[in-house]
């Protein structure tokens, strides 16, 4: 297995460690709940260097990204980050992304998850007619987010940057902790605000920002988290999960993401997707909660009043925030609509659900 980092210290802080695209990764340390609610009401510390990092720059840089990607990157200033996909020939979804502009037109850097760094580089690159500038900085880079509402206050005095005051899907480059050319931004995958700090791992510098990070954190509640209460906060916020609710065969529409599936530009699959929005999808992505006692997880079957399965779960937990269960799953568009009375089959025993609204927080 891979290591990132910070592997060592997660070990030494007694992690629940398992494998995870690849990567020797922390899973739990004090428990899900605890870490959940610390990120909630505190702040808590996710090693995320796992994730891919690549770099597209040159003249041709921007039509090679809008070309490959959903969104409209043309709206990006410097400084500015926007969430993307990549959409395959059929319209389903390569992966869902991060882009940030480093430089307007002319230098990205784009954000992936780590389960596809293999996959989506070669997209890219058999999209890459013009010869744009590709680097795959994955390996040398390093990333933690430390998220809640206090992580700002936490992280400012190792900072002369003001980032207490960073608008929301924005970053700057600044010397932190003492080490150079840190990209800090104001994203996330836990809704509870915070920031993710980027940087090269040269010598000690990744044990020097964790470090440091304690130092200025502890006392005010940060938690090391791992990638279990990592999901536990993305789902209250209904944040899609790339291999769960999402994947090569949904589409941006049936999973809610219209938002960033723009028109207005060329990119692969427009047409079929446009298709789909004229005519309108065959299966939607829900929230929903149980009013019985259980709990839903990835795989389990939506049925209707009738027995009939209608649907799939593909994420689902008791939410820690909320002290219920909830999940996500595709049904068709008949039972999609708020309040909606669904079953979900847990072996043997079918559930009371219902369609919520989402967020679930």
């Amino acid at each position: 297995m891979l290591e990132t980092p910070f592997t060592q210290k997660h070990i030494a802080l007694g992690a629940k460690m398992a494998e995870f695209a690849g990567y020797n990764m922390p899973i739990s340390y004090s428990g899900i709940n605890d870490e959940h609610l610390a990120v909630r009401k505190n702040a808590g510390i996710f090693d995320v260097s796992h994730m891919g990092e690549f770099i597209i720059k040159g003249p041709h840089a921007s039509d090679l990204i809008q070309r490959v990607s959903s969104n409209d990157a043309s709206k990006l200033k410097a400084g500015q980050v926007q969430y993307t996909c990549f959409t395959n020939d059929n319209g389903g979804i390569i992966d869902d992304f991060l882009l940030y502009c480093l430089e307007e037109g002319n230098e990205y850097m784009l954000v992936v998850n780590a389960a596809n760094i293999e996959k989506d580089w070669k997209w890219i690159s058999d999209h890459n007619t013009n010869q744009a500038d590709m680097q795959d900085i994955s390996g040398k880079t390093a990333l933690l987010a430390v998220q809640g509402p206090k992580a700002a206050e936490i992280l400012q005095p190792l900072t002369e940057t003001d980032i207490m005051n960073l608008k929301y899907y924005t970053f700057v480059k600044c010397t932190f902790a003492g080490v150079s050319n840190v990209l800090i931004s104001t994203t996330g995958y836990t809704g509870a605000g915070g920031v993710e700090i980027y940087f090269e791992n040269n010598g000690n510098d990744a044990e020097k920002i964790w470090n440091e990070i304690f130092r200025t954190g502890e006392s005010k509640g940060l938690k090391p988290a791992g990638l279990a209460a990592r999901d536990t906060l993305r789902l209250e916020m209904g944040f899609c999960l790339y291999g769960n609710d999402l994947d090569d065969t949904t589409t941006p529409l049936e999973a809610g993401l219209g938002w960033i599936t723009k028109f207005s530009k060329d990119f692969t699959a427009k047409e079929i997707l446009q298709k789909q929005k004229a005519e309108g999808v065959g299966r939607k992505l829900i929230g929903f909660e149980l009013a019985d006692r259980g709990i839903p997880r990835h795989g389990y079957e939506i049925c209707d009043a009738e027995g009939n399965t209608i649907g799939v779960v593909t994420s689902g937990t008791q939410a820690p925030s909320l002290n219920k269960a909830i999940g996500l799953g595709y049904v068709p568009p008949a039972f999609a609509a708020i309040d909606t009375p669904l079953f979900i089959k847990v072996r043997d025993k079918m559930l009371n659900a219902k369609v919520v609204k989402l967020p679930f927080a």
